[in-house]
């Protein structure tokens, strides 16, 4: 195809994330989107079956999302919240608090998922230094993924392929298998048991570790990090940026679904339904009271200069409109089903391991890394864009994808990974 000069001149220019820049194959230049649909430069449409990193879950350039953007930039894109206040902060504010459960009431406001997991991280280890106690690592678990910022990086798996690098660059967090089991339970309470007073708390993702492999876990999971939590002292962090706001189908978030409380939760990606950078890190009433004194070093240091931004605000409070307004939940469980019943020959083929599906959320894991480009290419020529990562072929279809989308998607990952089990080139 002939690109377009913004193309040719820029793409020398422009670092791209987790890409060998010396052997890439060039990106994709996108022309528009709308709904489920990317546009290309020269013509061709994909239907994006990633939604761009699992953000734009009403697909793109709702209208309702749009228009309250553009009402915003009339009156003030943006002011800085260190001595000043805006509508759409506190109202999407109060908004989030009514939705999380229990007394998960008071929100911070940062601008990329990685932050929140960094400020959830800061509170807590700040909360027990302002109760007197040096507690400042934390308990995470293998296949976990929580951004790649230094703090967030040395709560990852130590051992995934993308921070594997910096091992001695990074603090050094107890790192164990999530307990699926009363035994695991059992064991891991015994470790809390050494290692707990230097512990500030556990940072988990619930029923879905993401970027880490797509791995599922059960609610038992999650109650029994409550009840280590409380017996051992520590705080519980969800990292609901990738299961929260509708993506598994059952509820708004994933804590609702195992019916437990965390005592911090974060969110970010689908919070402005993929329109604008921003993400929150929600504490409970119990860590909001440990910043409060008559000293000023009790504060929480922390202030990104976008924290808050008006437009991005404006953007979440339309996105949870729709989600009031039309039935998310009610076509996740619908991509589910059908995922379910499309992916399933996969399951017969050479060198799969394993197909699963969790809302929106289907997955093809092979037995060996998977050919990320002959994968891509064959779904771009079957009209679907997806991003094989490690041993994983999957897709978090826009949660406004229909049957003809989600038919489009779960048949282009079969045909791609069956022609690769067949030695057949796409």
């Amino acid at each position: 195809m002939t690109a377009p000069e913004w193309y040719t001149k820029g793409r020398e220019h422009v670092w791209l994330p987790y890409t060998q820049m010396k052997t890439v194959r060039p990106p994709l230049p996108v022309a528009s989107a709308r709904g489920t649909r990317l546009t290309l430069t020269d013509g061709r449409e994909l239907v994006d079956g990633i939604s761009s990193w699992w953000a734009c879950v009403h697909g793109y350039r709702h209208p309702h999302i749009e228009q309250a953007v553009a009402r915003q930039l009339e009156t003030l894109p943006h002011v800085m919240l260190g001595g000043l206040a805006h509508e759409q902060a506190y109202t999407l504010a109060r908004r989030l608090a009514g939705l999380l459960p229990g007394d998960l009431d008071h929100v911070f406001f940062s601008d990329s998922g990685s932050v929140a997991v960094e400020v959830a991280m800061k509170m807590a280890a700040q909360f027990w230094l302002n109760l007197g106690q040096r507690r400042v690592k934390f308990l995470c678990f293998r296949g976990g993924y929580h951004g790649d910022t230094f703090a967030t990086m040395s709560v990852c798996d130590p051992d995934e392929g993308m921070h594997s690098l910096f091992k001695g660059a990074l603090l050094e967090q107890i790192v164990v298998d999530l307990p699926r089991t009363a035994e695991d339970e059992a064991a891991l309470s015994r470790l809390l048991e050494q290692h707990g007073t230097g512990l500030a708390g556990i940072v988990v993702e619930p029923l879905v570790q993401g970027a880490g492999g797509m791995v599922f876990h059960d609610p038992f999971t999650l109650q029994a990090l409550r009840r280590l939590a409380d017996a051992h002292d520590l705080l519980l962090i969800f990292d609901e940026i990738f299961v929260g706001l509708g993506r598994l189908g059952d509820a708004m978030f994933a804590c609702q679904i195992a019916g437990v409380q965390p005592d911090i939760v974060t969110l970010s990606k689908a919070l402005t339904g993929g329109t604008l950078p921003l993400a929150a890190t929600i504490a409970s009433r119990r860590i909001h009271e440990g910043f409060l004194s008559d000293d000023p070093m009790h504060a929480l240091m922390h202030g990104p200069t976008y924290m808050g931004n008006a437009m991005g605000c404006a953007a979440a409070n339309a996105s949870l409109d729709l989600f009031e307004s039309e039935p998310r939940l009610a076509q996740t469980q619908a991509i589910g089903a059908q995922l379910r019943t499309l992916l399933e020959p996969a399951r017969g083929l050479p060198g799969v391991k394993d197909v699963r599906v969790r809302g929106a959320i289907g997955v093809i894991q092979l037995d060996r890394p998977a050919p990320a480009d002959l994968l891509s290419a064959s779904c771009i020529a079957n009209g679907v864009w997806l991003r094989p990562f490690r041993d994983i072929l999957y897709t978090t279809p826009p949660l406004i994808a229909d049957e003809d989308d989600v038919a489009l998607i779960a048949n282009a990952m079969v045909s791609a990974v069956s022609d690769w089990s067949t030695g057949i080139a796409p």
